[in-house]
């Protein structure tokens, strides 16, 4: 099934973000159908991870909206901790309580926020721990842990508020890179299960593996959006060239 025929599960519409009166993003436009994976490029400083923070309510916008399954996130009263309950993040730095084992990390959110049963959520959990290989470190603390176990725990933590959407802001930048790949896999599978994401990562490989789609940013703007085959082959842009030369493509 086409994007044009899918449900637009987010939709950004003519969104403005400025620090300080300095512009930051001028006038982001993109729809994002569900079950569709968006990765998102551009240079350090180009309003990558601003977009995404914007998405999930942790930076007030200047002007435009954004829609989720058609309701406005930005018009009249929003209940943000609901909001972000659909639309899980996770980030470069991992944010697990250092003084709660990983199972405990990951009931929380579910069984605090969501009033759901321990029980059930506990099952989920163990089923998703098992999925990222870490089934074994369910008792073990965030100190025990390597960067990359750190990194799946967060996406499993996020995982089981059960989301419509993933917002990944970097999660691999701060890890070394043989932590790399055991995290890149676990996205990768998330995929192929349907999962609507947007990524944010300068990891051009698996981003021409991942996306369906990818928006390419520069200086606050969406420059160019294609598929990965045709932006990685035939970017329409000289400032894409320009980026993707950078990287040897």
């Amino acid at each position: 099934m086409s994007s044009e025929q899918r449900e637009i599960l987010l939709a950004i519409k003519d969104l403005y973000k400025e620090y300080g009166g300095k512009p930051v993003l001028k006038g982001i436009d993109l729809q994002v159908p569900r079950g569709e994976v968006i990765v998102v490029l551009g240079p350090s400083g180009c309003g990558k991870s601003t977009l995404l923070r914007c998405l999930n309510g942790l930076e007030p916008i200047q002007k435009g909206d954004i829609l989720l399954s058609g309701q406005s996130l930005i018009r009249g009263k929003v209940d943000w901790e609901q909001i972000r309950q659909q639309i899980g993040m996770v980030f470069q730095n991992y944010d697990l309580f250092p003084h709660m084992t990983v199972i405990e990390n990951i009931l929380l959110g579910p069984t605090k926020v969501q009033n759901r049963e321990r029980s059930q959520v506990m099952e989920q959990a163990k089923a998703l721990l098992e999925r990222v290989g870490l089934f074994d470190r369910m008792d073990a603390w965030p100190r025990e842990l390597s960067g990359g176990q750190k990194q799946r725990i967060a996406i499993v933590r996020a995982l089981c508020m059960n989301p419509e959407i993933m917002l990944f802001d970097e999660v691999t930048a701060s890890l070394d890179p043989e932590m790399v790949r055991e995290v890149l896999d676990v996205m990768l599978g998330l995929a192929k299960q349907g999962m609507t994401m947007i990524i944010v990562t300068h990891e051009m490989g698996f981003a021409q593996a991942v996306a369906d789609r990818v928006v390419f940013m520069d200086s606050g703007t969406i420059c160019e959006i294609a598929g990965p085959q045709e932006f990685f082959n035939n970017p329409r842009t000289e400032r894409a060239k320009q980026f993707l030369n950078i990287f040897q493509y």
